[in-house]
């Protein structure tokens, strides 16, 4: 009996060494080559290329219409402030987004006459001071991002500094990971 179990050990250890043996492991990482940036040939068929799609088809419909170009001229209207990121005054006018918004924290304000979402990224701890906000504050604030979306009836705003009545209410942290 002894035999037996001494024989099924070793014949266990023999084959898990074997399948160990086997077993290759790859530490090395592959070496890809970093993406080269297309072309302008390349970016114009990709752009010709979505256009086509249903996506781009809506997109393109968006724009053209009286909704689309309202959004757009009031994300122009913003451009030098976003390129020399300087002061804007603006007022809050609601402190909900629109229904169905996903775009975290924020507020609604009017900037030089024009609505817009005006948006945050808060840490937990400036969180209070943005939640103070009300309606018809006066804030000045800096960013260096306007966008636009079709699901938007208003130009968005992303916030790097935020101030209330000449005191910092937000001022946006960098990532750590550097992005």
């Amino acid at each position: 009996m002894k035999k037996v179990i001494y024989s099924l050990i070793l014949l266990l250890v023999v084959v898990s060494g074997l399948v160990y043996a086997n077993h290759e492991t790859n530490n090395e990482t592959p070496k890809k080559s970093p993406p080269q940036p297309l072309s302008a040939a390349e970016r114009e068929a990709a752009l010709r290329q979505w256009e086509a799609t249903p996506g781009g088809i809506s997109y393109k419909k968006w724009v053209a219409s009286p909704e689309g170009k309202k959004v757009l001229a009031g994300a122009a209207k913003l451009s030098k402030h976003i390129s020399d990121s300087s002061n804007m005054e603006a007022v809050v006018t609601s402190l909900s987004l629109p229904p169905g918004s996903r775009l975290g924290f924020g507020v609604m304000a009017r900037i030089d006459g024009v609505d817009y979402i005006v948006t945050f990224e808060p840490e937990k701890s400036q969180l209070e001071q943005l939640q103070s906000l009300k309606v018809n504050d006066k804030i000045i604030i800096r960013s260096h991002v306007v966008s636009h979306a079709p699901k938007y009836s208003y130009p968005i705003v992303r916030c790097n500094y935020a101030e209330r009545d000449s005191k910092v209410i937000f001022k946006r942290i960098p990532r750590k990971d550097g992005c």
